[in-house]
């Protein structure tokens, strides 16, 4: 149920229906897997599911609820036929997937099964949902969606960033970005720019599900994280209401397509308001949702994502523009105890070189400082950067004219280990000295 009080905390628009899925209040998080092998039981029902399905689309009433059909049959009255002028039986699809199970289409069941999981494994009730996803995407004119310029005021609030370690698509949403008043009024301030908003959120699942592969072994899913930094909602009633009209559209067209939600930064005040109602949750429904406070957020998602795939405001290596490291080099992670201390060192064997590194520390709550030593004892060390409290993924370079060695000392400030992780790389480089001469 949602309150109308304007206080409500925007978590439970994002996750509605706490008593279904709600997470544990827990800063820990558990592995992300593709859902199991299907059982005997299971198998049965998609075989169930397979047959219906067939036989609604032979017989022109797959657009026509079971009640209906059972309705029609009694009275001798054919079903009505809602296929598009252009759609033959054999080319209904969904996501660009065939639907018709004879043509033997290897990712049909894959589909067939992410409605089959939405209605615990009945097969009717998975062809009713499956009905409707397609009555609902005709009446929504989802198919040209992507065409669609929504204006480019929503782009920086959701958009598909990399991916996770098992190569599905991760989808970023930051609802802090409508605490800027000017924004909100520009994009929800009208009954019509909040419907643009709602059509906003199909476009972003519609282009994550053009990412995905229904092929056995592929990325079927889409991993999401929402940001609540600043999201406090207050007076943003209408924000509330618009994101649960857009939450509750792709929850009923599009099952099981989001593995998993992963809130960060998430405040203190949500984990009491969710302490009350864990003891009724089930451990299946707790685990759909990962919520997780800001000093724990690197630790989170390195769990699930490559470090250079995790943006650096979330104290990851990637970078907008990226143009000096590629996706697949090498990256060294180490530890430092708690109150200690470590060096890193980059050699550099020739002169005429850039030496480039990035450098990042989980949890923060560390120093660091960066010298160039020359090789030759007669050389003075040169510092590059004096000791400085990290607060952030740290990037920086340094022309090298002999060589020696880029020495990077990290001190832990913390009672606690902390992980870091750091690349390196050197390039070649003409001075604009030695360009000129």
């Amino acid at each position: 149920m949602v309150a109308d009080n304007d206080s409500f905390p925007l978590e439970e628009e994002i996750c509605p229906g706490y008593e279904d899925t709600a997470a544990e209040q827990s800063d820990s998080a558990e592995e992300i897997v593709e859902p199991r092998e299907l059982t005997v039981s299971e198998k049965t029902a998609l075989v169930d599911l397979r047959t219906l399905l067939e036989d609604a689309i032979l017989s022109d009433a797959l657009f026509e609820s079971s009640n209906k059909i059972a309705s029609d049959d009694a009275g001798n009255n054919p079903p009505h036929v809602h296929r598009r002028p252009d759609e033959t039986r054999e080319n209904i699809s969904l996501w660009g997937v065939p639907l018709l199970p004879s043509k033997g289409h290897e990712e049909t069941d894959t589909v067939l099964v992410k409605f089959l999981r939405a209605t615990e494994f009945n097969a009717s009730e998975a062809l009713d949902m499956l009905r409707k996803t397609l009555k609902w995407r005709r009446d929504f004119r989802v198919e040209g969606i992507l065409d669609e310029d929504l204006g480019g005021e929503f782009d920086s609030m959701s958009y598909i960033n990399s991916t996770d370690k098992e190569g599905r698509p991760i989808c970023y949403n930051m609802f802090g970005l409508f605490k800027d008043k000017g924004l909100f009024q520009k994009t929800l301030g009208t009954e019509e720019k909040r419907d643009a908003f709602v059509r906003w959120r199909v476009q972003c699942m519609e282009k994550g599900i053009r990412q995905l592969s229904f092929k056995k072994g592929g990325p079927a899913s889409i991993i999401q994280i929402v940001d609540l930094n600043n999201s406090t909602a207050h007076g943003m009633k209408e924000l509330r209401h618009a994101t649960r009209k857009a939450v509750l559209l792709l929850q009923d067209n599009y099952p099981d397509v989001i593995l998993r939600n992963i809130f960060i930064n998430v405040p203190f005040r949500y984990y009491i308001h969710r302490a009350m109602f864990s003891c009724f949750l089930s451990q299946s429904t707790k685990t759909r949702c990962i919520f997780v406070r800001s000093r724990k957020v690197t630790e989170t998602l390195l769990k699930y994502v490559a470090p250079e795939n995790i943006p650096i405001q979330y104290g990851g290596l990637k970078r907008e523009n990226e143009d000096e490291f590629l996706d697949n080099e090498a990256i060294t992670e180490m530890t430092i105890k708690g109150g200690g201390s470590h060096t890193i060192e980059i050699p550099i064997a020739e002169a005429g070189v850039t030496a480039v590194w990035d450098i990042t520390v989980v949890g923060w709550e560390a120093t660091y400082k960066e010298e160039f030593i020359p090789d030759d004892d007669c050389s003075y060390t040169v510092l590059i950067q004096k000791e400085k409290k990290m607060e952030e993924s740290v990037r920086n370079s340094f022309y090298i004219n002999e060589p020696g060695k880029v020495v990077v000392t990290v001190d832990n400030r913390s009672f606690k280990k902390k992980k870091v992780l750091y690349r390196s790389k050197t390039k070649p480089t003409v001075t604009l000295y030695n360009l000129l001469k």
